[in-house]
Formats: structure tokens, C-alpha cells, sequence
């Protein structure tokens, strides 16, 4: 009776997916059935675990981070950010390629949407590129691949959203998410200033005047990343002090220093924020309940058993691990697969002796890579609207960065250090986060 139900449930999951249910309504409704018909138990436990949700440690960062992402993605600071990298990188070969690298990883992480980044800064960068002379195809497949460079940099929210659901402590997973997140643009960008020496792409002469003047324009919104960046690493500020910070940063350059954005359309993105952040709550909320019912019913110890069956070395496991959680993050957006896929991997990768904290960079690092996986990589469809241009060609331009971000993935799944030493450099020590 027990394998009739799952099965029912498991296609009627399916199709509410392709019909475009909402996503806490598909686990939310898979939770009460279960918790009903398989547990026989009350439903209460989902309601208890929206409320323990709502207590969370770092759980205020969230509407902070997504409203202060909001208010940058509105105004004009991505042409800033875009200016003053120019003038920093633009005398280098291939430096429009590597400016493109850089401000999309930064515009990522304060938006907490590669989406958002495509859009905001893609009509800008790409015809740039072309202008500067990269081949179309070239320019296309560096400003979708670049537009999830950011995912790995505080304060992005993927990071946040992880450390709530693996329970691990979020500013931890920031200080191990710099290097290997720096190693990805390092990655993508030296990709970029090699292809322009390559063909020859015309520099701009080094200006010195032209940095100061850039560096004046954005001076109100250079010390944001310092503040929130700096802070946490350096452990003065929590990741929502982090977020309050942000805000008031934004509040006072966008609104009030450089007027982009009026009081009247301040109220509309205010309320547009956190219609986001109410979807998003609610996905975390019965995404909680419905781990409590796989942590009820061992779910997690009986998929250790199956796997120690077929797995029995760490490294064996990290490739299993590397390959599913690419097909996982080329059919499901990050949040989702997140929510749906840490409670059923983390126990698993424990016995396997994988540190909390380096699999939380390897499950976002996946993540980031299936943006740009075929068939159904979210940033392919993105790009594809925004530019005009069919998918397949995009499936075609995106290979070679998809090659480039595997060779990143590699190393960072397999050096734990990369994720470690710098928290160890720190003093911090990995703790679980009690929610």
C-alpha cells in the first residue's frame, strides 16, 4: 500500500510541476498526505516548523538582502559598476570579457538573482563586447555564463538559504564560499582575456583620470561590499546586521544621493520585495515540515544504506554526488532544489566523513553550474528572451564556459581546503545551526 502511495505521489508531484504549481503548495500538500496516510500523524508538525522558521537564527537577512537586491536591480548602478570596471580592466586584453566576469559576480551576489543580473546588465555588456569586437557567439556565452558567477559571494541568498536548511552556521558558509567563489571568476575571466589576446580585441588606454572619475561617480556604493563583505569575514557584523547595512546603504545612494529611484516607486519595489520573500518563506516553511516527515520515517538512513551498497569511497561518493546534483540543478531552480535535496543528501555525505561546510560550497557550486546546463538550465531561457535568440544556439556558444566552470567545480569538490583554510586562517570552527 506504501509503495502504491509514493508512487501516486511521486506522479502527481510531476505534474504539478508541469503544470506550474506552486512550488509550497506541491510540498506542502506531499507533506499533510504523508504525514496523514504513511506517518498517521498530526499535520501539526508542519505548522510548528513554520514557526520555528519564523525564529530562526539569520532569518531577518532575508527580506533585508532581497529588498536592498531589489532597489540596485531598479536604479542605474549596474551602468556604474560597469563604468568603473572598465576603467579599471579595460587596458587589459580581453579586460571587457573579464569586466563582464567581475560585475556580474557582484551584481549576483546583491541581487540574489542571476536572472536579474542577465537582464539588468546583459543589455548593456553585450552589445559592448560586440562593439569592443568579440565574436557575437563569444559575447552571448560570457554574459550567460557570468550571469551566476555571483552565487558564491556574500551576501548572496542561495548562500543564506542553504545554511538555514542544512543547518549549518550561514556566516561560516560565507567565509568558505570566498575562495572557491574567486576561483570561478578567476576561471571564467582569464577564459576571456585569453580569447581577446587571441584574436587581438582592441584595449583602451590606461587612464588614470577616467578610474577617479568612475571611482567618484560609484562612491556612494563602494563601501557596501566592504561593509557587508568585510563585516561578516572579519566577524564584526551578524549576516542580518549585514543586511540592515545593505539596505540603509541603498536606501541612501539609489533614493536620496543619486534620486534613480522616487519615494512613490521606492513603495512599489518595497512591496514587490516582499511578495518575494512571502513565496519564498513559504517554500522554506513546508519544505521544513516535509523534512520532518523524512527524518520521522529514516528516509535519509535508509538512501545511506542504498548507497553504501554501490559507493564505498568518499571520492566515488563526491562523483555520484557531483553528477547528480548537476542533473538536479539543470531541471530545478536553486531555491527549490535546495529545499527539496540538502535534507536527503547531508546526512548521507556526513558518513562519507564530508565536512558541512565544504558540501554546502559543492551543492551551490553544482547549483551555479546547471544555470547553464542543457536542457532546461534556467539562464538558457533567460538569455535566450532577453537577447532574441534561440536556446539551441545558446546551448552551442555556452559549451566552452560549461568546460571552464567544470574544471573550477573539480577543483573546489575535491580540495576541500579551498573551502576550509580560509575559515581555519579565521579561527572559525564549523557548528551546526540550531533552528
Amino acid at each position: 500500500m506504501v509503495q502504491i502511495l509514493t508512487i501516486f505521489l511521486v506522479v502527481v508531484f510531476i505534474a504539478a510541476i508541469l503544470v506550474g504549481a506552486p512550488l509550497f503548495t506541491i510540498i506542502g500538500g506531499a507533506a499533510v498526505v504523508l504525514f496523514m496516510l504513511v506517518a498517521h500523524e498530526s499535520t501539526a508538525a508542519i505548522i510548528i516548523e513554520m514557526g520555528r522558521l519564523a525564529n530562526a537564527p539569520g532569518i531577518i537577512a532575508i527580506p533585508l538582502f532581497i529588498f536592498a537586491g531589489y532597489m540596485f536591480a531598479e536604479s542605474k548602478a549596474s551602468n556604474r559598476l560597469i563604468r568603473m570596471s572598465n576603467a579599471l580592466m579595460g587596458w587589459v586584453p580581453g579586460g571587457l570579457a573579464a569586466v563582464t566576469v567581475i560585475v556580474s559576480s557582484v551584481f549576483t551576489a546583491l541581487t540574489g538573482a542571476s536572472g536579474i543580473t542577465i537582464i539588468a546588465c546583459g543589455g548593456i555588456l553585450l552589445p559592448a563586447l560586440i562593439k569592443d569586437g568579440f565574436d557575437r557567439d563569444f559575447s552571448l556565452g560570457i554574459v550567460t555564463a557570468s550571469g551566476s558567477s555571483g552565487v558564491l559571494f556574500a551576501p548572496s541568498l542561495p548562500i543564506i538559504i542553504y545554511g538555514m536548511i542544512a543547518q549549518v552556521d550561514i556566516t561560516e558558509l560565507f567565509i568558505a564560499t570566498a575562495i572557491p567563489g574567486l576561483l570561478i571568476v578567476f576561471f571564467l575571466a582569464g577564459y576571456g582575456i585569453m580569447y581577446g589576446a587571441r584574436k587581438n580585441i582592441p584595449t583602451t588606454r590606461f587612464s588614470f583620470k577616467k578610474i577617479l572619475e568612475s571611482v567618484w561617480e560609484t562612491k556612494w556604493e563602494i563601501p557596501l561590499p566592504f561593509v557587508v563583505i568585510g563585516g561578516i569575514y572579519g566577524g564584526f557584523i551578524t549576516p542580518g546586521e549585514a543586511a540592515s547595512a545593505a539596505v540603509v546603504c541603498a536606501l541612501f545612494s539609489e533614493v536620496i544621493i543619486y534620486r534613480e529611484i522616487s519615494w512613490k516607486h521606492l513603495l512599489k519595489i518595497a512591496v514587490d520585495s516582499m511578495i518575494t520573500v512571502g513565496a519564498l518563506l513559504a517554500v522554506l516553511g513546508t519544505a521544513l515540515g516535509f523534512t520532518n516527515f523524512l527524518v520521522d520515517q529514516e528516509v535519509p538512513q535508509r538512501i545511506m544504506q542504498w548507497v553504501q551498497v554501490i559507493i564505498h569511497s568518499k571520492i566515488a561518493f563526491l562523483v555520484a554526488l557531483n553528477a547528480f546534483l548537476l542533473v538536479v540543478g539543470c531541471v530545478m531552480d536553486i531555491f527549490s532544489a535546495i529545499v527539496v535535496v540538502v535534507p536527503l543528501i547531508a546526512p548521507v555525505a556526513a558518513k562519507f566523513g564530508v565536512d558541512p561546510i565544504h558540501l554546502g560550497v559543492i551543492f551551490l557550486a553544482n547549483l551555479e553550474l546547471g544555470y547553464l546546463t542543457p536542457p532546461v538550465g534556467i539562464n538558457l531561457f533567460i538569455a535566450s528572451l532577453r537577447f532574441d535568440v534561440s536556446v539551441m544556439r545558446l546551448y552551442r556558444v555556452v559549451l566552452p564556459f560549461l568546460l571552464v566552470l567544470l574544471i573550477a567545480l573539480i577543483a573546489i569538490s575535491y580540495f576541500p581546503q579551498l573551502s576550509l583554510f580560509l575559515g581555519d586562517l579565521l579561527g572559525h570552527k564549523t557548528e551546526m545551526l540550531t533552528i
